[in-house]
């Protein structure tokens, strides 16, 4: 991470590294030694909190397969080296109510396992003790009787921490820039949405992939920083920023 970026600058951290489960990238190898891959996160969770406000809130979505259930608890445990972990959120990207599916979920050959149809973001701070803005995504409550019962201020709602989020729909490859592991703007949107949209919030994404992360801010209003080391991706990002040389 470039040293350029001033200590205590930086007031979110929303990122999704690569989850070392054999993902073809074009100039990264994820399927590195676990312990090497830790070692390589660690060095950017390092650089994190350095950047990272003492009241700034870092997003960390990251995955495990059922052939390598751990990968996803291991990669916390070792944010937790230098983070305290505030909130546990699962992003639900599939889901099936009353026998009708939303989202999308990739099929599993076999029948030992089910599909996996979720991943984590982890919430971290430096104290565990940052306030946010729950009903920043807050949902309506049902009832009006709900409002009394719970002495609501108003008609909305902490949303909890399980968020369904389904993939958005890509027709054709290269709208992702041939990227393979896009993730929803809406996600990077609720986590900075989460802390408080304000005047002078500069959000980071230290791998920024295809900058769905970037996409949030320009849309929030909000000034955000991306770090990408693949020019292909650079290049679909800037694209989907409408950024012009």
């Amino acid at each position: 991470m470039p040293k350029k970026i001033a200590a205590k600058s930086i007031s979110v951290v929303a990122t999704s590294p690569p989850f070392n489960l054999g993902t073809k990238y074009n100039r990264y190898k994820d399927d590195l030694p676990f312990d090497e891959y830790l070692a390589w996160l660690e060095r950017i969770f390092t650089e994190i909190k350095r950047v990272l406000r003492d009241d700034g809130s870092f997003f960390l979505n990251t995955g495990s397969s059922r052939g390598r259930p751990w990968n996803a608890m291991r990669v916390a445990e070792a944010a937790g080296k230098f983070f305290t972990l505030q909130n546990e959120i699962v992003w639900v990207k599939a889901v099936t109510v009353d026998g009708q599916s939303y989202g999308h979920f990739t099929p599993i050959a076999g029948d030992r396992f089910l599909n996996h149809n979720f991943e984590m973001i982890y919430h971290f701070t430096k104290s565990g003790k940052v306030k946010l803005n729950r009903l920043a995504i807050g949902v309506p409550y049902e009832y009006e009787s709900n409002l009394l019962r719970n002495k609501a201020r108003g008609d909305l709602r902490c949303a909890g921490d399980v968020w369904f989020i389904p993939y958005e729909t890509i027709q054709e490859k290269g709208e992702k820039g041939f990227h393979p592991a896009v993730f929803p703007v809406e996600l990077a949107r609720r986590c900075i949405k989460l802390t408080g949209v304000r005047k002078g919030l500069t959000v980071l994404d230290p791998l920024a992939g295809v900058a769905s992360t970037l996409v949030a801010c320009k849309e929030l209003g909000v000034k955000g920083i991306g770090i990408e080391i693949d020019p292909a991706y650079c290049r679909q990002a800037e694209k989907r920023l409408g950024v012009r040389h």
